[in-house]
């Protein structure tokens, strides 16, 4: 499987875009572009999930790992758009609120 993933920091915002599934296979390319995303000078990161019918635990891993280097780099993180079935495995996980999800 294959995740496209773009970046791109306007207004001290770096939003990133995740497309594709995210498994075991493609999650170093999604942490390398989050931890990429994370060296910018914007005051907040977006990973925006509209693009990602599935994740897998490895993915969630990734996700839960830049929350918390976003919060010892003193920024804000919010993951926005997940798919419904993408939400309902991080509702589950209990990872919403640390994650910040936006809908």
């Amino acid at each position: 499987m294959s995740v496209a993933v773009s970046t791109q920091t306007q207004d001290n915002k770096t939003v990133v875009k995740v497309a594709g599934e995210v498994d075991v296979s493609n999650a170093a390319q999604l942490r390398e572009a989050l931890d990429a995303a994370l060296l910018q000078d914007a005051a907040s990161l977006e990973v925006n999930l509209a693009d990602v019918p599935y994740i897998d635990s490895t993915g969630i891993g990734v996700l839960v790992g830049v929350a918390h280097r976003a919060q010892d780099a003193s920024k804000t993180l919010a993951v926005t758009n997940p798919q419904r079935n993408v939400a309902r495995v991080l509702d589950m996980l209990g990872v919403t609120e640390e994650l910040g999800i936006v809908s």
